[in-house]
């Protein structure tokens, strides 16, 4: 990391001491400090699934209804895969800090993340505090969308061939008609994505957005690629009044000079920003 000029920290330090509410943006590299993979650009993404490298099946095919109803035990070796490695991994530290500096405002925090691992949930985040524009890989639907039903997949345990990218157990089924089920994903050219559940986590961020007054918005790992966290971020400051602290190793500039932009990944900063806030950094000696 490059360590941001102090005035950087100063002004967002300032924005944090002074936000009544707290609203993380997290986009996939929030889960990087995690230890998951990256899926930007097909060299990450088939060094993680190196079967679907081989059959040069990229990430926007190997993410779309049309795998499931193709292939459907190549789909959920690539889903099913990452049900488990979501299950097994231990979000980082940044997840406490974030919950640290949401206590301390009088409105708390509110997650906004495009990432469907269930990360939030797990780290101790109030899931009446979390929406998950994209879904949720823990939970299924069906697959033909008989009707709009969801459920969670707790009690489905994948056993995938890694080294081909294949479901080896039973496949998943609706419970209502016994078809093919599907994680409740929105996925590539999807059109039967049941969003009943992330249509109720957006109303309630827009009740506990009502009182607010100061928020600050730390966006995480959000690139341009896929923009839904950052039009987020840019709708909120519109709409609330809230300033943004934007944390990315590349896509880091903003545009305000009021905002903050620190080029680094997503534990980094908050853990600078934390040490700058507990007054433990020393720049005399950096």
């Amino acid at each position: 990391m490059n360590m941001p000029f102090e005035n950087d920290l100063a002004r967002a330090s300032d924005l944090i001491d002074q936000a009544d509410a707290l609203i993380v943006a997290a986009g996939a590299g929030m889960g990087v400090d995690s230890g998951l993979p990256d899926f930007r650009g097909n060299e990450g993404f088939w060094a993680a699934y190196p079967a679907l490298g081989r059959a040069r099946l990229n990430f926007y095919e190997a993410a779309s209804p049309t795998t499931f109803e193709r292939d459907p035990r190549l789909a959920w070796g690539f889903y099913g895969h990452r049900l488990m490695l979501y299950r097994q991994t231990v979000p980082h530290a940044g997840f406490d800090i974030l919950k640290r500096w949401g206590q301390g405002m009088r409105h708390g925090v509110f997650a906004f993340t495009s990432n469907v691992d269930g990360h939030f949930q797990k780290a101790g985040f109030d899931d009446n505090s979390i929406v998950e524009v994209h879904g949720s890989i823990h939970h299924l639907q069906c697959l033909a969308r008989c009707r709009d039903a969801i459920w969670t997949a707790q009690d489905f345990q994948p056993v995938v061939d890694s080294q081909a990218c294949r479901l080896l157990n039973a496949l998943p089924t609706c419970p209502h008609c016994g078809r093919l089920a599907r994680p409740n994903i929105l996925m590539f050219d999807d059109v039967d994505w049941v969003e009943a559940r992330q249509l109720q986590q957006m109303e309630r961020l827009q009740q506990w957005l009502e009182p607010v007054r100061h928020p600050v918005v730390l966006e995480l790992g959000a690139g341009t690629a896929i923009a839904t966290v950052r039009h987020f971020s840019q709708d909120v400051i519109h709409d609330w009044g809230g300033r943004l602290i934007r944390i990315n190793p590349t896509e880091y500039r903003v545009s305000d000079g009021l905002d903050v932009g620190l080029a680094c990944g997503a534990l980094e900063g908050m853990s600078v920003i934390d040490q700058y806030l507990k007054g433990l950094l020393d720049f005399a000696h950096l």
